[in-house]
């Protein structure tokens, strides 16, 4: 089989073009040949019959507020009527979230304009995008969801029968497994890319919590992961200092330690080396006037692949995800309730020990051979009906 995959790849700097780079090599170790199609300005080349003629299937990964991907798909449909489209959609309940065709005249100056104006612009279009993004959705063959609660809000929107969504968990590395750090000081890891909407300020403000209750205690926190990330709706100054002086206010700043846009190569000895991991995500209140994001994260798949439980907002679908005995959720917004969940660790430092167990346990379930499987197979599936 011949698969094209339309999906944003490093050096982007996020996480779906992370997963996609993991997930490419992964199914083509399962016995599928990937192949990249060639693009034009920025967009997929869908008209290049010599390159179409060969491929047996097409998938795509949607999410991030990317257009071209969407666009590509409605395109290969118009043209390839048996073709077999699917796509991995990230950020459930919608494909896409906002509109994929370029802004005109005041659109793009809104588009450009410093936040909350592009997603006031998102919001005056959401009628039409969802109507599109329901078309398409009808016309694919299938859709994976990374969550099961991502899957059921994804049915229900776009409208469609609930066997075209197939529910395929984030897939993790293989690593050889390493033991908890010694007991003090409690070392807690937030991973991931930074910027605004994670939920670091609560985290922050929790810590200075904590300090001021337990101003004994011997806790530790590593900020880590990219500081510049492409994102749809663009950032806002150097929101890294932003962070630094707000945790020096706050008393905190000798309790931090950072290590940005750490190297791949360092990534899982960084987050072995911590007890417990910490994803104090807020769902978008402007996005939530277009749908519920219900998917996972990426850093959450990295603290299952090394055996270290999560500390978890109730944002996204994390209160599923830390469901198998691999951690504990909080009321996002709401550092009162962090600090809560940080200090029992402080006073039963063994939970850590149990989280792990059951994150080992899970990553094991879902290193990448085993879910690029699962692709291979909807993928023959997909080939054999044939359309």
């Amino acid at each position: 089989m011949r698969l094209a995959l339309l999906a944003p790849l490093p050096p982007l700097q996020n996480g779906i073009a992370d997963y996609a780079q993991a997930w490419m090599t992964a199914v083509r170790g399962a016995g599928v040949e990937v192949v990249v199609p060639p693009q034009r300005q920025g967009q997929w080349d869908t008209a290049d019959a010599g390159f179409w003629q060969g491929i047996d299937g097409v998938h795509a990964e949607l999410g991030g507020g990317r257009g071209p991907e969407f666009v590509a798909l409605e395109q290969l449909r118009a043209r390839f009527p048996r073709l077999p489209l699917s796509a991995t959609v990230h950020d459930p309940e919608r494909l896409i979230w906002r509109s994929p065709s370029p802004p005109r005249g005041l659109g793009r100056w809104l588009a450009a304009a410093p936040r909350p104006l592009p997603q006031l612009l998102a919001l005056s279009q959401d009628r039409r995008t969802l109507a599109r993004e329901r078309a398409l959705a009808r016309q694919l063959d299938a859709m994976v969801a990374l969550t099961r609660t991502g899957g059921q809000v994804l049915v229900e929107r776009m409208q469609i029968a609930a066997d075209k969504v197939h529910f395929i968990a984030h897939g993790n590395g293989v690593f050889a497994p390493q033991p908890l750090p010694e007991a003090t000081p409690l070392q807690l890891l937030y991973f991931g890319f930074i910027y605004p909407g994670k939920g670091i300020e609560d985290l922050l403000d929790a810590l200075a919590l904590v300090r001021r209750q337990r101003p004994e205690a011997a806790v530790r926190l590593t900020m880590a992961g990219g500081s510049a990330p492409e994102l749809a709706f663009g950032s806002r100054g150097d929101y890294v200092a932003e962070l630094r002086e707000r945790a020096q206010r706050l008393g905190v700043g000798d309790w931090i330690q950072w290590r940005l846009d750490l190297p791949a190569a360092q990534i899982v000895p960084c987050v072995q080396d911590h007890h417990v991991m910490l994803l104090p995500y807020r769902d978008s209140k402007k996005l939530a006037l277009l749908g519920r994001m219900r998917g996972t994260s990426g850093a959450l798949s990295w603290a299952n692949a090394c055996g270290r439980g999560v500390i978890a907002s109730d944002a996204r679908a994390f209160a599923e995800e830390v469901s198998h005995g691999n951690g504990v959720v909080f009321a996002q917004g709401d550092p009162t309730a962090l600090a809560g969940r940080i200090i029992a660790l402080v006073d039963a430092p063994a939970q850590a020990s149990a989280w792990a167990a059951g994150a080992a346990a899970l990553g094991q379930q879902r290193q990448w051979p085993r879910v690029a499987a699962q692709f291979a197979a909807l993928f023959a599936s997909l080939q054999e009906s044939g359309r």
